[in-house]
């Protein structure tokens, strides 16, 4: 990253977390950006989040350890990271018709782990995300082990969890992601 996208993202991730101070009441940006100075690795997957449609702010605050959490807080699912399959042999097992990539091999490019149900449904609420779109979850390994994967949506004021083949994918389902710092 140069000088200038990191600048450029900053002034993004600034911008953001002005606009949106009830996502994480009682923190200050000037204790966030101390956090990202010098911290390459969290700039780029920052960086990767915000390039593919992510919008990344912060969510959460650990008072002990004084670490941020940032999250996609883009209102539908990140448009540069959806028509994936869950994971590596999920695409494997694809014949024909092989999306461009899964969600577990993108997440770990990008530096960034993908949303457990229960950070799902937290992040549902500081908005409204997700009416329109879908996003991967992490799945439990028993539910994985016989083939399927876990997305959710918001839909009709609820966040619903649902089950689909690990295999599939479509153009409304992506994934959101986090990454501490």
């Amino acid at each position: 990253m140069n000088a200038q996208e990191r600048e450029q993202l900053l002034q993004a991730l600034k911008a953001r977390f002005e606009a949106n101070m009830l996502r994480h009441k009682g923190v200050a940006w000037p204790d966030v950006q101390g956090r990202l100075e010098g911290n390459t690795a969290v700039l780029k997957s920052l960086l990767a989040m915000e390039s593919t449609g992510g919008e990344p702010d912060v969510i959460a605050h650990d008072k002990k350890t004084g670490k941020v959490t940032f999250c996609d807080c883009s209102a539908e699912s990140p448009a540069g990271r959806r028509s994936l399959c869950y994971d590596r042999e999920a695409l494997d097992s694809r014949k024909e018709a092989k999306p461009k990539n899964s969600v577990i091999d993108m997440a770990v490019a990008m530096g960034i782990e993908l949303l457990t149900e229960a950070q799902y449904r937290a992040l549902q609420q500081l908005g409204d995300f997700d009416n329109k779109t879908s996003n991967w979850i992490a799945t439990p390994p028993d539910i994985r082990a016989l083939g399927g994967a876990l997305f959710c949506d918001r839909r009709y004021g609820q966040v619903f969890v649902y089950h689909n083949g690990a295999q599939s994918y479509y153009a409304a389902r992506g994934f959101r992601g986090s990454v501490r710092v």
